[in-house]
């Protein structure tokens, strides 16, 4: 019996090594397709000019920190979630609150609004996705309406619905994604190869879009076919967890910020990272990216309470905002790119242009 035991543990090393020497050989053939960096293509590039954002509103009205927000297709309501429980639905515009729900749990670490405007999504501590109908009727107890869709086993991290309000993929700290059907709760797919928590996830821009890119605390960012729940590509150069992950506007690259204070860029069609986006005298994490309307400019927010903005194409930080009083954990450029709005620790959200 003891020698079938170490004839397992044997097969298992050697298994384990021949797997390592394969990553290796991948690795080798990815470098050979790694012919010129992109700061280089891109020194004939016109430079950018003078660049000015100011902070425009200020929403308050959270007792807690802001975890997580998101802008409606109409470019003007905004969703967010926070620490204390409550999520809110704002008009940018006037800074007015439309709704808010109380969740049975803290720590409302993922929200979502629906595409048709007339819904939202949202969970967190409580391992649920739930989605509430919005109405214009003041009275109406939103609560009552509350459908649970999703059921993990551990905390959700990010919502997100796909093109339409009928499906809603969420990440969990079970290490699992998954798509689910917002009418019946069924799941449909599940999406298993992250070694550690999932922490965020974005869908492919494309309409027929039917992929998807997740990170996750095992420093793996990987990209997902929703139809076979098969991982087809993965990034493995990150030196800490992926806290947010955004795919640029023509959906053939992706960036990512992660808690080893950079950010980076990977080309999907060319399977390799493309650029880091990071200075000595950064610090402190990455903890929330997302491009401009064009794909010129990265946001990117930090623990050290600042707002980056790098040019995509030079590597190079053009900007720097200041404003929050604590870390910023959440940053969305708005659907017409006119604008970007940020959440942050210190109870507020931002709204930038």
């Amino acid at each position: 019996m003891a020698t079938e035991g170490l004839h397992e543990n044997e097969t298992l090393a050697s298994l384990k090594s021949e797997a390592e020497s394969l990553k290796g050989r991948l690795e080798e053939e990815r470098a050979k397709l790694h012919d010129v960096e992109l700061h280089q293509v891109a020194e004939r590039v016109e430079p950018l000019g003078q660049f000015v954002m100011k902070t425009r509103r200020t929403l308050k009205g959270h007792g807690n920190k802001v975890l997580c927000m998101d802008w409606c297709k109409d470019k003007r309501r905004i969703v967010s979630s926070s620490q204390d429980g409550k999520v809110i639905v704002w008009d940018s515009f006037t800074t007015n609150k439309e709704h808010a729900v109380t969740m049975p749990c803290t720590w409302v670490m993922a929200c979502a609004y629906a595409p048709s405007g007339c819904a939202i999504a949202c969970g967190g501590l409580d391992n649920k996705c739930s989605v509430y109908p919005l109405t214009f009727d003041k009275n109406e107890n939103m609560a009552a309406k509350k459908k649970s869709v999703a059921m993990h086993t551990n905390y959700l991290s990010a919502c997100s619905f796909t093109n339409s309000d009928m499906q809603i993929l969420t990440a969990s700290g079970d290490g699992t994604c998954a798509l689910w059907d917002v009418e019946s709760g069924q799941l449909l797919q599940s999406f298993h190869g992250h070694g550690a928590d999932v922490l965020c996830l974005d869908l492919a821009p494309s309409e027929t879009g039917n992929t998807f890119v997740s990170g996750g605390c095992d420093k793996k960012a990987m990209v997902w076919d929703m139809r076979s729940g098969q991982c087809i590509q993965s990034f493995e150069t990150h030196e800490s967890d992926i806290n947010s992950v955004r795919y640029y506007p023509s959906g053939d690259a992706f960036a990512s910020g992660s808690d080893d204070a950079t950010c980076r860029l990977y080309d999907l069609r060319a399977d390799r990272e493309v650029a880091i986006y990071s200075k000595e005298s950064i610090i402190f994490g990455a903890s929330s990216v997302d491009f401009s309307l064009s794909g010129r400019l990265l946001f990117a927010g930090y623990n050290d309470y600042t707002i980056n903005v790098w040019d995509v194409l030079k590597g190079s930080r053009v900007s720097i905002l200041f404003g929050h009083e604590n870390r910023v954990c959440t940053l969305r450029v708005s659907p017409d790119g006119t604008a970007f709005c940020s959440g942050s620790w210190d109870h507020t959200l931002r709204i930038w242009a």
